[in-house]
């Protein structure tokens, strides 16, 4: 048990680290994300990094479309 909370621990911190680093290197367009993300797909505007929200359709029709894009389930933030 033990081995098993250590291993969750270990997860939940590689996974803060990910999201501290999508938030420093990535601008954030909230739930315009499958918006922004075909603008860059197909030239409409520049080449960057982004991240935001999603519906379950939107990311079906992104997917559709050959849009690569990934889902990140995060944890929720804590103040510790």
């Amino acid at each position: 048990v033990a081995q098993a909370k250590g291993k969750a621990g270990e997860v939940l911190k590689a996974m803060a680290e990910l999201r501290r680093q999508v938030e420093a290197n990535c601008d954030y367009v909230g739930p315009d994300f499958a918006e922004e993300a075909r603008k860059i797909h197909y030239g409409e505007t520049e080449q960057h990094n982004i991240y935001g929200e999603a519906s379950d359709q939107e990311a079906k029709e992104l997917n559709d479309e050959g849009i690569e894009f990934q889902r990140i389930p995060w944890p929720v933030k804590t103040d510790s």
